[in-house]
């Protein structure tokens, strides 16, 4: 429900990067978490809803230009989380751990979450 609040709210009110609206102000108008809004932009994305976000927040893509820029940005992300969950591995080090993470979550019960 709030998932189809969302990308109407979006669509109607932010069509485009220049009506881009803050994660905060979203947050308030649907009600919802940070992480919550994060979740529900996912999902809509997943379903192949143009939904942008840039500097200035998330809106409802008019173009592929628009659309573009928000895949750069969420490639950028992707090469820096990959980068720090190297690191987090190669920390693993000190505390005497030599497996991959996917050995780690097996030991642990399958929650290594950050």
């Amino acid at each position: 429900m709030k998932e189809e609040l969302l990308l109407e709210y979006l669509k109607t009110v932010c069509p485009g990067r220049k009506r881009a609206q803050t994660s905060i102000r979203l947050e308030g108008k649907i009600q919802i978490s940070g992480d919550g809004l994060r979740s529900l932009v996912n999902k809509l994305r997943r379903r192949g809803e143009p939904i942008a976000s840039g500097p200035c927040g998330y809106f409802y893509a008019l173009n592929a230009g628009e659309i573009y820029s928000t895949i750069q940005r969420l490639k950028k992300m992707i090469l820096g989380l990959e980068a720090a969950v190297r690191g987090l591995e190669k920390a693993l080090e000190k505390f005497g751990w030599a497996e991959t993470s996917a050995e780690v979550q097996r030991d642990d019960g399958g929650d290594a979450s950050g």
